[in-house]
């Protein structure tokens, strides 16, 4: 029995100049489990929103172009649907929590029209009970004064509600799966732990698989059954979120994970990954980490190490282990 929900093999989505192509994406391999959380960690730039946008297939207005790869979602190759049957996918079996909250919402429209026309083109519902629906979903995510608001535009609204709007319309289809891009960013610590108890709950009561873009590692430990580390357009190291935690391996992952505070840790300095991520439209030859990485090798500075199994359920993205796995296969 598969159960896998979304399988992404492959996947390389550039965006294109007059100066050439830039590899946002660039080889990333990954999939999601029905009913799974599946954390997508890393700094900003390494192509965790370029990746949900090529699944969505939302990046036709802009010079980004998925060049190779597939995006299987139930079997059915995602990148070869046309923009009629891509719309039937999108709001319905797939949702996105977009990362911007001001400039993802159409400012001349009402709330409850945003929200209520896709419940009336997926669930098939008329004016009055699309509208009802919609205030109910304003109430699920916390929002005051639900009939009221449901009235209201865009910019009579503060951040953090219309990060809670941009929720309530994720979830209005009940979809199958939400793709959550920095959910929670806006939001103060208590609403956060309310979105958050949200999105578990429709997990357990819907079955819906969430894919879950963040910075917050927290968040991370909290809600995520596995994670996957990207780093400069490419999974570095996935693992269940135990497994990550517990016994990282790369060393990105490592230095991800040690710039974190720690409850009763004494020490007045957090530790930190040296250098930035690298320009993807120059990229360094070989390891992309390599000149941020501590432990790199000459081998390093010349090839780029291939994604390994070094365990169950375990793979990195690593010469060290590479290094390791050739000794042990000898």
């Amino acid at each position: 029995m598969n159960d896998k929900l979304l399988e992404i093999s492959n996947l390389k989505t550039y965006f294109f100049s007059d100066k050439g192509h830039v590899p946002a994406v660039n080889g990333v391999d990954l999939y999601i489990n029905k009913g799974e959380t599946l954390g997508v960690v890393g700094e900003s730039g390494c192509g965790k929103s370029v990746t949900s946008l090529s699944i969505m297939r939302l990046l036709t207005d802009t010079p980004g172009k998925v060049v190779d790869g597939s995006i299987l979602f139930e079997g059915r190759d995602l990148l070869s649907l046309s923009e009629s049957e891509i719309r039937e996918v999108r709001g319905n079996e797939i949702a996105m929590i977009f990362q911007e909250p001001m400039t993802s919402l159409n400012p001349v429209y009402k709330i409850g029209q945003q929200i209520g026309e896709a419940v009336q083109l997926h669930l098939k519902y008329d004016k009055r009970k699309a509208r009802e629906h919609v205030i109910k979903m304003l109430k699920l995510v916390g929002i005051p004064r639900a009939e009221e608001i449901i009235d209201e535009f865009p910019y009579q609204l503060s951040g953090g509600m219309r990060q809670r709007i941009m929720i309530a319309m994720a979830m209005s289809c009940d979809p199958t799966l939400l793709i959550a891009d920095e959910p929670t960013t806006a939001l103060d610590v208590t609403i956060q732990a309310q979105i958050l108890e949200l999105m578990r709950k429709l997990k357990e009561e819907k079955g819906t698989a969430i894919m879950l873009i963040t910075h917050d590692l927290g968040v991370v430990a909290e809600m995520c059954d596995r994670v996957v580390v990207m780093y400069a357009g490419k999974v570095v190291e996935e693992a269940d979120v135990l497994e990550i935690f517990e016994n990282p391996k790369h060393p990105y992952t490592k230095g991800l994970l040690n710039s974190v505070p720690k409850l009763g840790q004494k020490t007045n300095r957090l530790e930190s990954i040296p250098g930035n991520v690298p320009n993807p439209a120059n990229m360094p030859k070989g390891c992309k980490f390599a000149p941020r990485c501590t432990q790199a090798m000459d081998i390093c500075q010349e090839q780029d190490p291939d994604l390994l199994q070094i365990a169950d359920g375990h793979q990195c993205r690593c010469f060290l282990y590479q290094r390791e796995l050739t000794k042990e296969a000898q």
